[in-house]
């Protein structure tokens, strides 16, 4: 256990007093999707999965971003499934927030806590079970992967933020740092979903643009963060959307250290479809 706790959403509805306004917001560059937004009304089930229920945060959307999904996923006690991903070339990101899953591959049974990581390749045939007492809540980010003659694919990953030293970003006085769980040097990863911490007052003193899609969801903490020319408040279980080239920049607001879960498409050429 890593002692941390991670924002995880647990449904219901507003009352019928409360305002309509709020800070949801979609554009051609970026979406907010506020904590507020996850209710009970926007959640699935998904095929063959038992005592589930799933917020779809993203997905493929042409002309938007279109690398990868990312759910919430909650699965009560008993719960799970034996078919869980139904695309052969897909691969998966496991993050667990709050209670407990059990996750097969290849005869091994691997049990994820809070913190707890798991990189799931293609075609794998991975099963996952709550057999716990507690409804579990975590990420479940997916990818079609991106083969390369010459690569292999990646092996699978089990692992726990607990366990992995945050790298510090050059010249932030400790201020930004990175909980990598893969190798950045490693070809075979198509994506990297890493946790970024900020401490209070700590920020991105440039505005990023580049060719990676992102997919951020607040772990912790607040900030305000700069999408494209518009600056945003979010919050622990706010998710940002953005499509590549968005710019994007933040001030972490404190009190306490600001922690998002990120998504990013990396290490692979950009195809010229229309050669």
């Amino acid at each position: 256990m890593t002692g941390r706790t991670y924002y995880a959403p647990h449904g219901g509805l507003p009352p019928q007093t409360q305002l309509h306004t709020g800070r949801a917001v979609f554009t051609d560059a970026y979406a907010v999707i506020p904590k507020g937004v996850m209710s009970d009304i926007v959640t699935s089930c998904l095929p063959f999965w038992d005592e589930t229920r799933v917020w779809i945060l993203s997905r493929p959307l042409s002309g938007f971003a279109e690398t990868f999904s990312q759910y919430i996923m909650e699965v009560a006690p008993g719960g799970g499934s034996d078919r869980p991903e139904p695309e052969a070339d897909a691969e998966g990101v496991l993050f667990v927030a709050e209670g407990e899953i059990t996750v097969m591959l290849d005869g091994q049974t691997h049990v994820l806590t809070p913190g707890g990581y798991a990189y799931l390749p293609p075609a794998s045939g991975w099963t996952l079970r709550n057999e716990g007492s507690e409804t579990a809540r975590f990420h479940w980010i997916r990818k079609a992967y991106d083969f390369v003659d010459g690569l292999d694919v990646p092996d699978p990953l089990f692992l726990n933020e607990s366990d992995i030293a945050p790298a510090p970003m050059p010249d932030t006085n400790g201020t930004w740092a990175t909980t990598r769980f893969v190798d950045p040097s490693d070809l075979r990863h198509d994506m990297h979903v890493t946790i970024v911490t900020f401490e209070p007052g700590g920020l991105i003193p440039f505005e990023e643009t580049h060719v990676m899609e992102h997919g951020l969801y607040v772990l912790e903490g607040k900030a305000v963060y700069k999408l494209n020319q518009d600056w945003v408040e979010v919050e622990a279980g706010d998710y940002m959307w953005l499509r590549a080239f968005c710019p994007q920049a933040c001030y972490a607001g404190g009190p306490g250290k600001f922690r998002y879960l990120l998504y990013k498409d990396v290490n692979r050429h950009a195809k010229l479809a229309f050669r």
